[in-house]
């Protein structure tokens, strides 16, 4: 992915990982408002100027999940056609169903065969791809 990202915006991201090799996703809001609408997305957002992408991913998920982050791994920063993506990850085994979730409309945990099943379109933000980078990669086997 090597497009040049566009006005300098940058993201953070992270893929929470549970013990059977799920990753959890967010199914965002339905309002035509917003980008992605009822869209599959990953935990996360914009980074700020006062902040690193680690210190984005942090706040975000305070607001987000009213969750604190344990110990993020980077797994990769990608330059995507309309920002630059740091795609963080940690291994997490909770229930959804006792998240406090802040944004979107729920959270599921997706397999790999899963993940391979949606289409582009039902996951935001170029995601689909990263997270099949993430199966084929496999980071959890070098912890």
């Amino acid at each position: 992915m090597g497009a040049t990202p566009a006005m300098g915006k940058t993201g953070a991201s992270i893929i929470f990982l549970n013990d059977t090799r799920q990753v959890l996703l967010l199914l965002r809001d339905n309002n035509e408002t917003i980008p992605f609408p009822n869209c599959w997305d990953l935990p996360g957002g914009h980074v700020e100027a006062s902040e690193t992408p680690f210190e984005c991913i942090q706040r975000e998920i305070r607001e987000e999940l009213e969750m604190e982050l344990e110990h993020p791994r980077l797994f990769r920063v990608y330059d995507l056609a309309d920002r630059r993506e740091y795609t963080f990850w940690q291994n997490a085994d909770f229930d959804v169903t006792l998240v406090n979730l802040r944004e979107g409309q729920r959270m599921q945990w997706f397999s790999e065969d899963d993940i391979g099943i949606l289409t582009c379109r039902q996951i935001a933000f170029d995601f689909k791809p990263i997270l099949l980078d993430f199966y084929q990669e496999r980071p959890w086997l070098n912890v």
